[in-house]
């Protein structure tokens, strides 16, 4: 063999060798397997995390609604309150002003000393006065702690005298008013409706029909529409042309 053959055959048989080697070589593989493996643990701890920020995020929303709920229950109850503290302030102005009412009328009728019987500062239900200077003066100290001194409780006890010491005075009608008045305003609901019945039971009396009006304004304090009703109605049929009707009226229209 020529040596220029042997040149080129030397070659050809190199690169015989490496295509051999090449294509014996194994493919490269990939454990599928231990890739799935490894990203488990990672999928797992991003789950548990997620699942806890929900229920944090779930037990922060149960705290703010319970105390929107309280905060909501004590909001009602301070609403309630001050309703019913308006109510009580308006009832307790209503009631001093029906008694600076009474108490106006009394100071405008004719004024008379007690000394004598065509003088007294209240006259009786018929128009009488009485004889006895004793009794004029027993009432007219009972009028004058209201109307000069104001003190409502001595005049409760000078008027409880009276009507004991003097069952049959002229007065008894006007006294019986002015203790319901009194106890009217302590709220003392049970004698006040004791005194104004015994105003209504004398027929001749004043003060029978402001008595009826005044029955009528204790039976509405105290949720009796019927006997409310019933009152005025009392009112409107035996007195139509009053002033103490068209008040009458007016809380009929109320009920």
């Amino acid at each position: 063999m020529k040596y220029s053959n042997l040149k080129r055959i030397i070659p050809l048989t190199l690169l015989a060798s490496a295509a051999t080697l090449v294509v014996a070589a194994p493919a490269p593989v990939t454990d599928l397997n231990a890739t799935s493996t490894s990203s488990a643990p990672a999928s797992s701890s991003s789950i548990e995390r997620l699942e806890r920020l929900i229920q944090s995020r779930n037990q922060i929303q149960l705290q703010l609604q319970q105390q929107l709920d309280g905060l909501s229950e004590e909001l009602s109850e301070m609403r309630g309150t001050v309703e019913r503290n308006s109510y009580e302030l308006e009832q307790m102005l209503e009631r001093q002003r029906q008694l600076y009412i009474e108490i106006d009328t009394l100071r405008t009728a004719k004024p008379v000393p007690v000394t004598t019987p065509t003088d007294t500062a209240d006259t009786s239900s018929s128009g009488a006065y009485a004889t006895d200077t004793n009794e004029n003066e027993a009432y007219q100290n009972a009028v004058d702690l209201i109307l000069k001194k104001k003190d409502y409780a001595g005049a409760t006890k000078a008027f409880q005298d009276f009507v004991a010491a003097y069952p049959d005075s002229v007065y008894n009608s006007n006294a019986h008013y002015w203790l319901g008045q009194l106890y009217f305003a302590q709220k003392n609901d049970i004698e006040a409706a004791k005194s104004f019945t015994k105003v209504v039971s004398y027929s001749d009396s004043n003060k029978r029909a402001d008595a009826l009006l005044k029955l009528g304004e204790l039976a509405k304090r105290n949720n009796n529409k019927a006997a409310a009703t019933k009152y005025y109605q009392k009112v409107l049929k035996e007195y139509p042309d009053s002033t103490t009707a068209k008040t009458a009226d007016k809380q009929l229209k109320s009920l």
